[in-house]
């Protein structure tokens, strides 16, 4: 058994399918519209075969996201080493995202960064 997709809502599609084909490889395919409904949706798909599924409609509810709540906390990545954990953090930091921790090798032993990512949704960046 394996996760098939998840999926999350978001204010701003297009600059949330450029985040993540910008900065973590991601292939869009095309925009789905239900024009009774307004729903709009892309599923964007990673070299490993995951998927993300982000959604808006009209009406949508925007809470603050505070970092200690309860539901899904982060996306983490594996970008394969070290070297591209810096990396994508710098480049991350360079554009203006806030990095919450590291990069930093944690008590458990991952190497990782945190960063706030598009529209206030933590992604994790890991080997």
């Amino acid at each position: 058994m394996n996760i098939e997709h998840i999926a999350m809502y978001v204010n701003d599609l297009e600059k949330t399918k450029d985040f993540f084909t910008d900065y973590f490889g991601a292939s869009a395919n095309d925009m789905y519209h239900n024009k009774t409904t307004g729903f709009r949706s892309y599923f964007l798909s990673f070299d490993d075969a995951s998927r993300l599924e982000i959604m808006n409609k009209p009406d949508i509810q925007d809470p603050e996201k505070t970092p200690a709540r309860t539901g899904l906390i982060h996306l983490a990545f594996s970008v394969g080493s070290p070297e591209k954990v810096d990396e994508l953090t710098r480049r991350l930091k360079d554009d203006g995202y806030e990095v919450i921790s590291g990069p930093r090798t944690t008590g458990d032993g991952y190497y990782e960064s945190c960063v706030v990512g598009i529209e206030g949704n933590q992604v994790e960046i890991t080997v």
